[in-house]
């Protein structure tokens, strides 16, 4: 088994990102190393929070925690900084502006979210109540309507009256 440095390793990860865009398949064709070490590298990178994308190409499609990884790497940047970083990972910084607000936003949402699971909340609860005031309405009915049969019976055995309809 071969073992690589870690320079090497990042500057074969490095052609899987943008500007260059090569597939695992085509780096690993190129380079002579196998496409399965060079998946294991990726993951590592992955696990590593660096921003490596998935399997597709394309910027837009990268995976959820890559994009947050490139905002959290990105927010203290000036704008000159955050061009060169762009540069250097094959992005544009509208991109970046465009995942930071989507990061906002989905906080935005989970405020918003936790405002309409507590509307829900009362709702259920009030239908709760509501099920359970008919079902005690209906339970009483039933005992209601036992009590009846049960006082016929004994109403007809005391007569000695066989049929029901009486």
């Amino acid at each position: 088994m071969r073992r690589y440095s870690p320079e090497r390793k990042e500057a074969l990860l490095k052609k899987l990102l943008p500007p260059h865009n090569m597939s695992v398949a085509e780096l690993a064709r190129q380079e002579g190393i196998s496409d399965v070490t060079l998946y294991a590298w990726r993951k590592q990178a992955k696990a590593g929070g660096a921003a490596v994308p998935g399997d597709q190409k394309l910027t837009d499609n990268w995976s959820a925690e890559s994009k947050l990884a490139v905002v959290i790497e990105t927010a203290a940047l000036s704008e000159i900084e955050l061009s060169e970083y762009c540069r250097s990972k094959g992005l544009y910084p509208q991109q970046v502006k465009a995942w930071r607000d989507a990061c906002l936003s989905g906080q935005q949402t989970a405020k918003a979210q936790r405002q309409l699971d507590r509307e829900q909340a009362k709702a259920d609860k009030k239908r709760i109540r509501e099920l359970e005031r008919e079902l005690r309405r209906k339970d009483k009915a039933l005992a209601e309507a036992a009590a009846i049969l049960v006082l016929r019976k004994k109403l007809n055995a005391y007569w000695g009256d066989d049929s029901e309809d009486s």
